[in-house]
């Protein structure tokens, strides 16, 4: 014998947020890197452009374009070698829903994953970025 009142034939969920976001998995247009930001390294040009065509800069408005642009500044400096910048970096990042669990405490979900014909071309380009980028470690390391 169970405890309690028989529960509803349709369950509601009652702690669904109001301000949860589902977001779409198609990498958005982005905007380009703005040359007056002087940024030198490859590193740093490979996370404008990861985080400028993320699904959630299709929702960003003028104030967070604003800190990329900060932060880009900050991931120049970190790959010149200025670690001190790590923990900085990563407390914005964390902001926008970097990782899965930024996502989830942020209510953050995005939509159906890509078709495996979509992540074969961007799987060349990630090919090719990360090429520039062990080019530069190296050069940074061998110093």
């Amino acid at each position: 014998m169970t405890r309690g009142p028989r529960p509803k034939d349709n369950a509601v969920r009652r702690n669904k947020h109001e301000h949860a976001q589902q977001l779409n998995s198609s990498a958005t247009e982005g905007r380009a890197l703005p040359a007056g930001l002087g940024i030198k390294t490859a590193g740093a040009r490979r996370f404008w452009r990861t985080w400028a065509t993320s699904p959630q800069a299709g929702k960003w408005i003028e104030t967070d374009w604003a800190e990329l642009e900060i932060t880009t500044k900050l991931v120049d400096s970190l790959f010149q070698g200025d670690l001190k910048q790590a923990g900085e970096i990563r407390q914005r990042v964390a902001k926008w829903g970097a990782t899965t669990e930024d996502r989830a405490r942020l209510r953050m979900s995005i939509e159906d994953p890509q078709d495996e014909d979509e992540t074969a071309g961007t799987e060349a380009a990630a090919v090719a970025s990360s090429t520039d980028i062990d080019e530069e470690l190296f050069r940074l390391l061998s110093e």
